[in-house]
């Protein structure tokens, strides 16, 4: 369960598109932090950790962020629900990235804040919606083109083998058992007789080729064995 005073604790992000912003005479990061940092004051926010991307697209999907990646593992394990960036456009520039980024968080019960326009998330506007109803369009198409792409792989397989589906034969999963029970049932070449079912699981079983309990295998399974 979350204490109150781990509701009142929150964590920053900042981000820098290009390399010619990062630096400590650049005032993009000061900037940033002096934003984020006086409306946790004005909130009665603590922010207990700061996680910096540089240099880094605002275009970039979220989880290919290193920063970004090592806050959420933070945030998991630590308690805080708060997440402070400047604005929408310093956690991610592109539209369809703000929105995605904002749902995975918050699915994850967490909750972002951009601290020039705190309820910029909350707003439902025609435009996050339709976004949202393409990007579900996107998915959907490719599931379907993946399943499609399954399909078309297992039917040349199919074609090619006669068989993909399945659970695998036991000769597929113990060639060597079979290769040897095979083997054993040959005829004699001194005496022309074959082993019997029995005598060749028996056989098996002393080379150390076993049922899962170590008993022999049945003569009906021996009998399938040189069947395969």
């Amino acid at each position: 369960m979350v204490t109150n005073a781990k509701r009142r604790t929150a964590v920053a992000y900042f981000r820098t598109s290009s390399a010619t912003n990062v630096g400590d005479d650049k005032d993009s990061l000061k900037r940033q932090r002096e934003a984020v940092t006086a409306y946790a004051k004005a909130q009665g926010l603590e922010i207990v950790r700061e996680f910096y991307d540089a240099a880094v697209s605002g275009a970039d999907a979220i989880d290919r962020r290193k920063g970004f990646t090592e806050l959420l593992a933070y945030m998991e394990g630590n308690g805080a629900r708060t997440l402070l960036v400047e604005n929408a456009s310093r956690f991610a520039r592109d539209l369809a990235v703000q929105i995605t980024g904002h749902d995975l968080l918050k699915e994850r019960g967490f909750e972002l804040v951009p601290v020039d326009s705190p309820n910029h998330f909350l707003e439902e506007t025609p435009t996050a919606v339709m976004v949202r109803q393409i990007l579900g369009a996107v998915a959907q198409f490719e599931k379907a083109s993946t399943v499609q792409k399954l399909k078309m792989a297992r039917d040349r397989k199919r074609a090619a083998t006669g068989k993909c589906e399945g659970r695998k034969s036991f000769a597929e999963t113990h060639p060597e058992t079979v290769k040897e029970a095979k083997r054993l049932a040959r005829r004699s070449p001194k005496t022309g007789q074959r082993r019997s079912l029995r005598t060749i699981a028996a056989d098996l079983a002393a080379m150390g080729h076993t049922r899962p309990n170590g008993a022999p295998y049945s003569a009906q399974s021996i009998k399938s064995m040189l069947a395969a």
